[in-house]
């Protein structure tokens, strides 16, 4: 095993002597600056962060524009339909309209014929009422008249 290994199996191993390396390291001027220039590679700065702000401003804008292009055309969509519908529901009630007046002259028609069987019906009871008087008249009576001594 080489010194290398046995030295970097050592920091492994040990916590303290990771730790003071880690101490020495950062007390040397040039070495701490290595470190710093290197880990603000990966920190964001204030004008990192507003310009990340501003980034996402300008894409909620242009989304917030896309979604109101977009709802104004649902809008119009949803009014047209809504127009087609008025236009097929007037055109349905017109349709029950024209057929409740066709009942309507239909009904009327039944009543008339209703109306025209009721007299006929009336007028053939009147004449079966006066023939059965008049049958019993020419039957019944000459017998009652015999029947009394009358004839």
């Amino acid at each position: 095993m080489s010194l290398a290994e046995r030295l970097i199996k050592e920091f492994e191993e040990n916590v303290k002597l990771r730790k003071r390396l880690a101490e020495l390291l950062v007390s040397e001027p040039d070495i701490r600056l290595a470190l710093i220039n290197a880990v603000i590679a990966d920190v964001a700065t204030k004008k990192d962060l507003n310009e990340l702000r501003n980034e996402l401003r300008g894409e909620i804008s242009r989304v917030r524009e896309e979604l109101r292009g977009e709802i104004s055309k649902v809008r119009e969509e949803l009014r047209g339909e809504i127009g087609g519908l008025r236009g097929e529901i007037s055109k349905v009630r017109e349709e029950l309209r024209g057929e409740m007046n066709g009942l309507r002259g239909e009904i009327g028609e039944l009543r008339r014929e209703i109306n025209g069987l009721r007299r006929e019906v009336h007028s053939n009871f009147r004449w079966t009422v006066g023939l059965i008087i008049t049958v019993w008249g020419a039957t019944v009576i000459p017998i009652l008249l015999k029947l009394i001594g009358a004839i």
